[in-house]
């Protein structure tokens, strides 16, 4: 059962009247409520790990709660006659023991993580080096038994980051209906936005009336929304794209960049509508889920691009790795060497349930390389005046845009195509190559009903919206107000429902 399904539809409107129906004891109702609905949403998907999640939930909640105990006990009063030192010792054991639960709950989650979506890939590399018969029997039992659990990229992450936000101070969960509630939040559960532990329970203690009708409008027209970037966007995009990447020698290097052109759009309304979508779900029950992107297409530099973009993975990674290795507080080189390996590890875990790595590693690391140019730059900005005044004219910020989209769109051949022997290919035909003549007959007339130009120019009408759409409400800050929202989703769905692909596209981060 995903966004796009009608029964979705009919289960959240039910879900959303038992959810507000007035009653005694109103909040653990609320809350077992949206547990139920949240096995249930993961079941219609995946069943047969949810055992696994559900333990690992319990895992994650008894850590928690065991740190919280040892990090900051009470004085009790067989305590309170200890000398400052007796005292001091006692509260370094606390701390000691509280990091070694710490430790533990960082072990597991990251060994199951690795267990589930890494080991195949380790095991494919241990046979090409040295082949071995029973490692050997051992990939060839995982690739027939063992399917990724969904989501498991950012349960993991958020598990870590309740973890090491309890480490740092912040409380733990007592109630294990409260946490299991968030962990298993139906509308961010497979694929984000990734949502700390706190934020989200203290919203729902803020639950203390039903939403007004604003409120509501506000949430259908964000699903509306997603529906359309998904379905009307995404998915004819992704048809083009699939087609291309399917008949790859055949493409011609005019293909291939509209293809270059059409995946990153593709990909940024596909992830940005589900977000859309699942935001749009949660707010009808009263939650407001963070956004993932903020025009991350309209950006003059790379940090601003991932800033914008899937900006709660950039959020863990700046809070939970970038920070802790030291910032940029250790100087140029430090910098440079942290920022590089955050946007590495980014390229690790977006590696896909196929199994599929150097692809994703080199997008990573081509990244942290244009992270770290940038930084370089900032510092010779800041010695040269004149060479700063340049990138803060017009004609630098939109040579600056130019640069850092160009990037950006040539860099995700390594993330569509993982295989460095399909994104190798793809890259050298880039230029000069002709296309068969056979191949543009089925992919442009027969499959799309387009020629190259009309494509072309549907995708910078599209282009245009998007910078109309970010100059209206990033530049003049200019919001629909909400009776024409109300006015328009009804459209958005006839819409979808009319002129949606028949079947439409896997959400792409459900790979992931």
């Amino acid at each position: 059962m995903t966004f796009l399904d009608p029964f979705y539809a009919l289960f959240l409107l039910a879900l959303t009247l038992l959810y507000w129906w007035p009653r005694p004891r109103a909040a653990r109702i609320r809350l077992w409520l949206v547990l139920l609905a949240s096995l249930v949403v993961y079941t219609s998907l995946q069943v047969q790990y949810l055992p696994l999640l559900l333990l690992l939930t319990g895992l994650n909640f008894w850590i928690g709660k065991g740190m919280a105990i040892k990090s900051r006990p009470e004085v009790q009063s067989d305590q309170a006659h200890l000398s400052n030192e007796a005292w001091e010792a006692m509260q370094t054991l606390w701390s000691q023991r509280a990091t070694q639960l710490l430790i533990l709950g960082i072990v597991l989650n990251v060994a199951c993580l690795f267990g589930f979506k890494y080991l195949l890939l380790v095991l494919n590399g241990v046979v090409a080096i040295a082949p071995s018969p029973a490692v050997e029997v051992g990939r060839s039992w995982l690739q027939n038994h063992i399917l990724v659990p969904l989501g498991i990229s950012f349960f993991t992450f958020e598990n870590l980051a309740y973890l090491i936000d309890v480490y740092r101070g912040a409380p733990a969960s007592r109630d294990f209906l409260d946490f299991a509630s968030y962990k298993f939040f139906f509308p961010k559960l497979i694929s984000g936005p990734i949502t700390r532990y706190h934020p989200f329970i203290t919203q729902f203690n803020d639950q203390t009336r039903t939403p007004k009708l604003e409120h509501f409008t506000e949430g259908l027209w964000l699903f509306a929304a997603g529906a359309v970037k998904k379905a009307l966007i995404a998915d004819p995009l992704g048809m083009f794209v699939d087609l291309c990447l399917g008949n790859l020698e055949r493409a011609g290097s005019v293909d291939l960049w509209l293809v270059v052109l059409a995946y990153g759009l593709q990909l940024y309304f596909d992830f940005s509508g589900y977000v859309d979508m699942a935001r749009g779900s949660a707010m009808f029950l009263g939650f407001t889920l963070p956004d993932n992107f903020n025009f991350p297409y309209f950006t003059t530099s790379i940090a601003q691009f991932w800033r914008r973009w899937h900006i709660t993975l950039g959020d863990w990674l700046r809070n939970y790795l970038y920070f802790p290795l030291g910032g940029s507080r250790r100087g140029l080189v430090r910098t440079c060497i942290n920022l590089w390996l955050i946007l590495f590890i980014a390229g690790i875990w977006h590696i896909d349930t196929r199994g599929t790595a150097w692809g994703f590693l080199v997008w990573g690391g081509l990244h942290g390389v244009a992270l770290v140019v940038h930084r370089l730059g900032d510092r010779y900005s800041q010695t040269h005046a004149r060479w700063g005044q340049w990138w803060e004219s017009v004609p630098g910020m939109v040579t600056a845009w130019v640069v850092t989209q160009g990037f950006v769109f040539l860099a995700w051949i390594f993330f569509r195509l993982p295989d460095l022997r399909q994104s190798g290919l793809m890259v050298r035909h880039l230029f000069g190559v002709a296309g068969d003549i056979q191949f543009t007959q089925k992919v442009y007339f027969e499959a799309l009903g387009l020629g190259r130009f009309d494509l072309l120019w549907w995708m910078m009408v599209l282009v245009v919206v998007m910078a109309l759409t970010y100059l209206v409400q990033g530049g003049l800050k200019l919001q629909l107000n909400w009776h024409l929202k109300l006015v328009l989703v009804p459209l958005c769905f006839f819409a979808v429902w009319m002129l949606a692909p028949e079947g439409g596209t896997r959400y792409i981060y459900f790979d992931f």
